[in-house]
């Protein structure tokens, strides 16, 4: 299924780093920015990760909610978390499930080799539970304010 703006976003129900459980229906009348990214503590991943450690309190403030998704585990989630002191949650998305919904999990290429993994894109969720904006590509070292101006913020 080819995800498209201002369509409705896949429902999910996953877990985060501490076991908690997490639905798009929790954020209901919220903006969401969900971003996937392919491995906890890689040198791009980290960079994206804290643009949005340092803009998360602009982002909070504009009513906007950060949720990442990684294949890693929630062990590994919470190693990532606590060395860059992430202040948002990340789901343990191992089985993939996720991902192929979202249509990120998909054929990469790394020095010529062809591998499966996640495709680095944001998906930015409104209030009413439709995408918005679908982020593919996302500028990792500027992540914050592209999810801001993306919402018309």
């Amino acid at each position: 299924m080819e995800l498209t703006e201002g369509k409705k976003a896949p429902a999910f129900t996953a877990v985060d780093q501490d076991g908690n459980k997490i639905t798009l229906a929790d954020f209901k009348g919220k903006k969401l920015a969900l971003y996937f990214y392919p491995k906890d503590d890689t040198s791009t991943c980290t960079v994206q990760a804290c643009n949005l450690r340092d803009g998360f309190g602009d982002l909070e403030s504009k009513g906007i909610v950060v949720i990442g998704v990684s294949p890693d585990d929630a062990k590994s989630h919470l190693k990532f978390i606590g060395k860059h002191g992430l202040p948002f949650r990340i789901i343990a998305d191992t089985d993939k499930e996720l991902a192929i919904k979202y249509g990120v999990w998909g054929e990469k290429q790394l020095y010529g080799n062809k591998y499966m993994g996640i495709i680095r894109t944001t998906f930015l969720i409104g209030e009413d539970g439709k995408l918005v904006k679908i982020i593919a590509k996302p500028k990792v070292k500027v992540h914050a304010e592209e999810i801001a101006a993306g919402f018309g913020l």
